[in-house]
């Protein structure tokens, strides 16, 4: 066999996403508040593009949404009523120096429109109590301490020495946002060379700190701390945590008792006690800001029918400027800066056209939602049908891929409540009747069973299934037990009461 370099040829295809279809998708996928924040940005790197008020938008919808009966115009080309000799352009002259400055009257025509638009923008404007408002609101806020900070408060307020300081700041270096240590004080010293015991002493300090619990190197030494903070060192819960910690998660309490000398009954409530403790005592400092919702999609009744209506308060309306439309028309532009405005247009034409078809889209999909669980809109969740993306997208006319991205993180607000739109996309199971029925309305009916059950005597999986089946649905335990995990309802012999 020979070795060496061989140059071969080999024909393959391959399927790639246009920049234009990967922002088309982008856009579909986002959450209108991600969308917003996306549209102010293409707003600020295309100068051709320009936010119009809501009562202007009406006037231009048909322009901005390009009607498939109105005739089609390539987006690059200037508007008809522009005016201008090819040749001009094809024989220009122009020193690179005149582009230079074109380019630079073009950036000063850019930043005086932006001026004057913000200027006349009835959208922008407040009056001078409603910026008050504003300003109070935001010079109310506070900033976040976080559990580190905290705890580097209370050790310059405590009786620290010198040469434990260090020390403290390398074991609160250590404790995680839930609030535990993550490193045996062995290890710290195999890291630090600092010894053990003075690692320990510096540690049952911080144990006595703000929020109790913390510092715990596990949950039950986080229990116990937040029970001797309390000066319950001689309850049964105490007890329970410090030499029965293996059965008390095993929920064995008749095992528990005999060893404690109590009832089952006692042990039970005592495990209820120790439930009502803290096993994250760092929680409390985490910055878990609230996640707001905004509906995209509103269904509201009218008499015996819905209205269905899309949510477009937080989008801004664009246009193509008028100005840079001018500037097309004018002999002296030359063709360097022609072409750019060229591409600015036809990039903001493609990003208004991809808005509206994501607005038209979603719309046609919440109507379709609508029309198929009708009972669920009138009677509630219980009622609530079988439905796939593969349905929808059948009668939409589009890709079930696209009803996927087009759903993701969107909500709809309904007279049920708000509701994510995939919640109405669900398997079915069969019924005795012949029909189907969700596979979330299944899960009610299965919670209101454990939940009216006798606690003494817990319905057992297979009793689960027998009492589903005289309901006249059909399942199997295996189901049932899925179910009951997603939940979050324990087996029937952890959920008995003593």
């Amino acid at each position: 066999m020979s070795q060496g370099l061989h140059l071969s040829q080999r024909l393959s295809q391959q399927m790639v996403l246009s920049p234009q279809l990967q922002q088309s998708l982008a856009l579909l996928q986002a959450p209108v508040l991600e969308l917003k924040a996306m549209v102010e940005q293409e707003l600020q790197q295309n100068p051709v593009l320009e936010e119009m008020a809501a009562i202007e938008a009406e006037t231009e919808t048909r322009e901005t949404r390009g009607d498939d009966d109105a005739p089609s115009a390539d987006p690059a080309e200037p508007p008809p009523d522009v005016q201008f000799d090819p040749a001009t352009e094809r024989n220009s002259t122009e020193p690179v120096d005149k582009f230079d400055e074109v380019m630079q009257t073009l950036l000063r025509m850019d930043e005086e429109w932006r001026d004057h638009f913000a200027q006349t923008n009835t959208i922008n404007r407040v009056s001078e109590e409603d910026e008050e408002r504003r300003q109070h609101m935001f010079d109310s806020l506070t900033g976040h301490t976080s559990l580190q900070e905290h705890l580097l408060d209370q050790v310059r307020n405590s009786e620290v020495t010198e040469a434990q300081m260090p020390v403290a700041e390398m074991i609160i270096g250590n404790i995680d946002d839930r609030g535990y240590l993550t490193s045996k004080p062995e290890e710290l010293t195999f890291s630090t060379g600092v010894a053990t015991e003075q690692i320990v002493e510096v540690l049952k300090l911080i144990q006595s700190f703000d929020p109790p619990g913390v510092g715990a190197r596990d949950l039950r030494e986080c229990l116990m701390l937040q029970l001797e903070r309390a000066g319950r060192t001689e309850s049964i819960e105490y007890k329970m945590l410090r030499d029965h910690m293996d059965a008390l998660g095993k929920r064995r309490f008749p095992e528990i008792a005999r060893h404690l000398d109590i009832t089952a009954a006692d042990a039970q409530e005592a495990a209820g006690l120790i439930a009502q403790l803290d096993p994250r005592p760092g929680s409390a400092f985490t910055d878990d800001s609230n996640q707001y919702v905004v509906p995209e999609i509103t269904v509201e009744r009218d008499g015996s029918d819905f209205v269905i209506t899309s949510n477009s308060e937080f989008l801004p309306h664009l246009r193509i400027s008028n100005t840079y439309k001018d500037l097309l028309s004018q002999a002296e532009t030359s063709s360097e800066v022609r072409e750019y405005i060229r591409d600015k247009i036809k990039a903001g034409k493609f990003l208004i056209k991809s808005l509206h078809q994501r607005q038209s889209t979603i719309l046609n999909i919440a109507n379709e939602i609508v029309k198929r669980q009708r009972d669920f809109f009138d009677k509630g969740v219980d009622h609530l049908r079988p439905m796939t993306m593969a349905q929808i997208a059948e009668v939409v006319h589009v890709h079930e891929t696209t009803v996927s991205r087009a759903v993701s993180g969107k909500y709809m607000r309904t007279p049920q409540g708000i509701f994510e739109m995939k919640y109405f996309f669900t398997t079915g199971v069969a019924t005795s009747s012949g029909e189907n029925m969700s596979n979330t309305s299944v899960k009610n009916i299965l919670a209101d069973l454990i939940t009216n059950e006798d606690k003494g005597s817990p319905l057992s999986d297979e009793e689960l299934v027998a009492r589903l089946k005289g309901q006249g649905i059909m399942i199997a335990r295996r189901t049932v037990a899925k179910y009951r995990a997603e939940l979050g309802v324990l087996p029937s012999h952890l959920r008995r009461s003593y």
